[in-house]
């Protein structure tokens, strides 16, 4: 008897490799600039511990670092990569070309105009985010703030020039460009570290986005995407929908943006120091997100928008396989990270200004935010389906629910837990609105995605069952050695996270998980994907 889903399964598979492999690309390339981000927050917690001053820094910060997660991660890549994918593959490269730089026009005209609104608006800004914040602190604030809002104008330019290199299948450069910015971030710090001012840390900001930037606009030009600045046409269709998604698409994602204020403007109501360590603990877990999480929702949004519409079952099976492939990589690090999150930050912070209470805090928060990895992976990969479905309703209704579950929840939680309220509330927001998500994406294919079947979970949960009792087992043999050496300690968490990552991969790989077929294809000759080159 002929089984004639073969060949459909053939190349449902063909395709979660190419997905997987542009994924592996962008992790490859990401890893360079989260273990650089690291040593940036390390320099930053031996010169300024957890203190008030740090954190003015990190709610000014916080204001000019919202453009990077709503443009490079959000309503840019959510209006743009789908027009431009359509236009590329449809008209060829010389009309996406048009487009992209039509598109360059509108950002560099509408940046300009929030760089200086938000120049002139620091001070309310500041009393927005920072409530708690008076006197020298509120006015030091409020100048960082001013000083560091040009960061707009240089990521936004970095943002569409990612887009456009993941629309023609380059993932490796636009990854490792934030190398980049936090390689020139920690240079000027060293440089200047007897200063110790926390104005150092602006102008390594400012001159990291200008290398970030600088580095994705001239790969784009070495790929035939000169992204100079063209007259709008508004006649051109595919530019009127560009910018019809993007502003529902970025009120929407300016809500999502009100999670990382959220923390700052409860916590500036906690003890001093909160802020800080909230961001630290954020930092580490910005390696796991955007190494398996950011790489993968961005290698899928691409490959979404080429789909038939009417190809309901091919969306389905795609998005269903994301989302195992997302959670079968993030969920043994949400359980590494939730275990081993003393010894982490013992061994990444504990130095100089940072002490007792900053490393017990931070490991706390650490732990926290660890637990709302998976949901969170989930949630991005859903978000990026509404996009490629132009459900911008949709998105905004779960981003809206994010924040306000973030917000209740923490505004509750701090009350009983305080930072670790905060941490708990982000965790279970981003969760609830997994589901949400996930719902509004079934609800608009007609059909359930089947996620959890039984026998994909309970090679998951085994899996993962038997690396947390490794790492348990592991603690309790051998402590970690808070007094030693650092080579000592370093030596000691590299074993564990190397040992329960061997016992995952061994047991996934006995209990013959799909995702490792997937894998092998991505990296076999199969794949056939290079980069900046799509098949």
């Amino acid at each position: 008897m002929v089984d004639d889903t073969a060949p459909e399964r053939e190349r449902q598979g063909a395709g979660m490799s190419r997905m997987v492999g542009s994924a592996l690309r962008m992790m490859a390339g990401t890893l360079a600039s989260r273990v650089l981000g690291l040593m940036r927050e390390v320099l930053t917690a031996g010169l300024f511990g957890a203190t008030r001053s740090l954190d003015a820094f990190y709610v000014a910060y916080t204001l000019a670092n919202l453009s990077r997660q709503l443009l490079a991660e959000g309503a840019l890549s959510a209006s743009f990569v789908p027009a431009f994918a359509r236009v590329h593959k449809r008209d060829g490269a010389a009309s996406a070309l048009r487009l992209a730089r039509q598109v360059m026009t509108v950002l560099l005209a509408a940046c300009s105009l929030a760089v200086l609104a938000g120049m002139l608006a620091s001070p309310l800004l500041v009393r927005v985010i920072a409530p708690g914040f008076a006197g020298e602190q509120a006015d030091l604030a409020s100048a960082l703030t001013r000083t560091l809002f040009p960061f707009l104008l240089l990521v936004s330019v970095g943002a569409l020039a990612m887009g456009v290199l993941n629309s023609i299948g380059s993932f490796f450069v636009p990854a490792i460009a934030p190398a980049a910015s936090n390689l020139a971030f920690i240079i000027i710090i060293i440089a200047f570290r007897e200063a110790a001012s926390i104005w150092i840390l602006v102008t390594a900001v400012l001159a990291g986005g200008a290398c970030s930037m600088a580095i994705q606009w001239a790969w784009a030009g070495r790929m035939g995407m000169c992204l100079i600045p063209a007259r709008p046409d508004l006649a051109n269709r595919d530019l009127r929908e560009t910018l019809a998604l993007f502003l529902p698409y970025a009120a929407g994602l300016s809500l999502n943006q009100i999670n990382p204020v959220i923390s700052r403007v409860l916590g500036s109501f906690l003890e001093g120091g909160v802020i800080s360590v909230l961001n630290y603990a954020d930092r580490i877990i910005q390696l796991p997100l955007g190494l398996f999480v950011i790489a993968i929702s961005q290698a899928v949004l691409p490959m979404l928008s080429r789909f038939d519409p009417d190809d309901r079952e091919g969306f389905r099976i795609f998005i269903r396989d994301a989302l195992r492939f997302n959670l079968f990589i993030v969920t043994p690090a949400a359980i590494g990270l939730m275990m081993a999150s003393r010894p982490i930050v013992h061994l990444l912070l504990v130095r100089g200004a940072f002490g007792d209470w900053a490393w017990g805090a931070a490991s706390g928060a650490l732990a926290c935010y660890a637990a709302g990895l998976p949901g969170i992976a989930c949630n991005t990969v859903l978000m990026r389906a509404l996009y490629s479905r132009r459900m911008p309703k949709a998105a905004m209704g779960v981003t809206l629910f994010t924040v306000c579950a973030n917000l209740s929840l923490g505004a509750v939680l701090m009350r009983f837990i305080s930072y670790r309220g905060l941490a708990i509330g982000t965790s279970c927001a981003f969760t609830g609105a997994a589901f949400l998500g996930a719902w509004h994406v079934s609800r608009s294919l007609g059909v359930k995605f089947g996620l959890f079947d039984i026998r994909w979970a309970a090679r998951l949960l085994s899996s993962c069952l038997l690396m947390a009792g490794s790492i348990a087992l592991a603690q309790a043999t051998v402590p970690y050695p808070e007094g030693a050496a650092f080579l000592l300690r370093f030596c000691w968490l590299f074993a564990l996270v190397f040992g329960a990552a061997l016992i995952y991969t061994t047991f996934t790989v006995l209990l013959r998980c799909p995702e490792w077929a997937w894998v092998k294809g991505a990296i076999g000759k199969k794949s056939g994907v290079k980069d900046g080159l799509t098949n």
